[in-house]
C-alpha cells in the first residue's frame, strides 16, 4: 500500500491550493482519511479528517477556510485550502487507516508529504 500526495507549492497570502492524496495497492477498505501539517520546528498536527461516510472534523485554525473531501471510488482524499495565511506554511502529510487484503487488522499509512509555502 502506498499513498501519493501532490498539490503543494508557493502561494501568496489569500490564495488557494488543492492537495490530493491517492492510495494504491492491495486495499480492501479505507476508513478515516486525514491531513496533517508540520510547520518548521513544530510537531505534526492534524488539520482535518473525514470518515468513510463523509463526517468531517477540522482544527480550529482552519475552520471556514479549508475543506476536506474524498472520492471512495478513487481511494483519494483532497484538501481545498482557501484564504491561505503565512501560518499555514508547512509540510502537509496525508494519513489513511487502511485494511489491506493481506491483513486482518487496520493499519495507518502516511504519504510522503508535500510542501506548502504561503508568502506574506
Amino acid at each position: 500500500v502506498q499513498l501519493q500526495a501532490s498539490g503543494g507549492g508557493l502561494v501568496q497570502a489569500g490564495g488557494s491550493l488543492r492537495l490530493s492524496c491517492a492510495a494504491s495497492g492491495t486495499i480492501s477498505s479505507i476508513n478515516t482519511m486525514a491531513w496533517y501539517r508540520q510547520a518548521p520546528g513544530k510537531q505534526r498536527d492534524v488539520v482535518a479528517d473525514i470518515t468513510r461516510d463523509g463526517s468531517t472534523n477540522y482544527a480550529d485554525s482552519v475552520k471556514g477556510r479549508f475543506t476536506i473531501s474524498r472520492d471512495n471510488a478513487k481511494n483519494t482524499v483532497y484538501l481545498q485550502m482557501n484564504s491561505l495565511k503565512p501560518d499555514d506554511t508547512g509540510v502537509y502529510y496525508c494519513k489513511c487507516r487502511i485494511l489491506p487484503y493481506t491483513w486482518s487488522t487496520w493499519q495507518d499509512y502516511w504519504g510522503q508529504g508535500t510542501q506548502v509555502t504561503v508568502s506574506s
